[in-house]
């Protein structure tokens, strides 16, 4: 299936949700310091093992980093 992550072109096998694709992709879930969004709308985190990635899907996924 493909489907678009930060604007590139990613292949993904199988059917997966946001939390699964998540660790395909090797990114670590954090309940503070990510955000995804999939085609423009933010998923809350609790939607995170319910929310099915789609065929053509646009996710964008945001770490926020503290510092000073």
């Amino acid at each position: 299936m493909l489907v678009y992550v930060n604007g590139e072109e990613k292949e993904i096998s199988g059917d997966m949700n946001l939390h699964e694709l998540l660790g395909y992709l090797g990114i670590t879930y954090r309940e503070v310091g990510l955000a995804v969004s999939v085609n423009g709308e933010v998923v809350p985190k609790s939607e995170y093992k319910n929310r099915r990635v789609s065929e053509g899907d646009s996710i964008e996924i945001i770490h926020i980093v503290g510092g000073g």
